[in-house]
């Protein structure tokens, strides 16, 4: 196991480079002056300021330099200073909080209703219950869910009052759910259609028919030999679910107004903070290769018959 562990985190090491390379590029490369953007577009900006700024940030040097020395920094823990003079580990610290709360909050909804959902689709093949799974959750896929997230803040919240639409104030999970169910839209289809093909698939396995010979009551066949087996690659595809919750809620964060990460790459974008953007960014690329390893250490504790090392 503890060989295993290593090899993947030597696996993740050029996949942590190669994303935050592609990261620093995408963002540096966009065109305007960060300088004059910082200023705002009617200001003028004296050039001994600008050109304060140029040299306090290395953004007359090549970008392979300036990449190397964001690379040198990260490596000693500095994810460098935002073009507002403030520490992007400061920013991460303040906002990491809301994110993960948003997060693990839209991954419980996935998972609650996803597994379930896809289960009884599963067991009920063909009937009522199963057409109305597949029914809806083609709807929700055909959906763009920030769509779904202004009409879930005016009927909710404005028409109904019964969740907050913006703001972090009345805390988690009151504060959370509506963001989070909106955000738990985008994996929620995939996890309850992988969870029934996979229950259909044991449904026909021999060690279910030798189960139900022995006269075990149906709920524990179900339960024992089919949903226990069924979730091997569906916890596969909720991990990386999570990865991606984690990333993806600059969107919601910003319809929502909630002061996360996603929030901070969405004000920092247009404003062209490079160190804010890379710095978030590379927070989560991450939090990501650690949630797949989990990923995988998991697959050994649902299903022994796998081996690690």
């Amino acid at each position: 196991m503890g060989g295993y562990i290593v090899r993947r985190l030597l696996m993740a090491v050029p996949v942590l480079f190669g994303t935050t390379f592609i990261i620093y590029v995408a963002v540096y490369a966009l065109p305007g002056d960060p300088v004059q953007a910082l200023a705002g577009p009617n200001q003028v900006v004296s050039p001994s300021l600008a050109q304060a700024m140029r040299e306090r940030y290395h953004l007359d040097e090549p970008l392979l330099i300036r990449y190397g020395l964001y690379l040198r920094g990260l490596l000693g823990g500095d994810l460098g200073v935002s073009f507002s003079g403030r520490p992007v580990s400061e920013i991460i610290a303040a906002s990491w909080p809301v994110t993960l709360q948003l997060g693990l909050t839209a991954w419980l909804f996935t998972a609650v209703i996803g597994v379930p959902l896809g289960t009884l689709a599963g067991v009920r093949r063909g009937r009522a219950a199963d057409m109305l799974v597949l029914a809806g959750t083609t709807f929700l896929m055909g959906v763009p869910f920030f769509v779904v997230a202004y009409v879930a803040q005016i009927v909710l919240g404005v028409n109904l009052g019964w969740l907050p639409v913006s703001g972090t104030e009345a805390g988690w999970p009151l504060a959370y759910v509506l963001p989070g169910l909106v955000l738990a839209l985008y994996g929620l289809p995939q996890v309850a259609r992988l969870t029934r093909t996979s229950v259909l698939d044991n449904l026909g396995a021999d060690h279910v028919d030798t189960a139900i010979a022995k006269g075990l009551p149906r709920r524990t066949v179900v339960l024992w030999h089919v949903v226990r087996n069924s979730l091997v690659p569906v916890v596969s595809l909720l991990g990386v679910s999570l990865g991606y919750l984690l990333s993806g809620t600059v969107l919601i964060e910003g319809i929502f107004n909630l002061p996360g990460l996603g929030y901070q790459i969405f004000v920092a974008v247009p404003q062209h903070d490079g160190p804010v953007v890379v710095g978030v960014g590379t927070l989560l690329v991450i939090v990501f290769l650690l949630v797949n390893l989990m990923v995988d250490l998991l697959y050994g504790i649902l299903d022994p018959r796998i081996r690690l090392d």
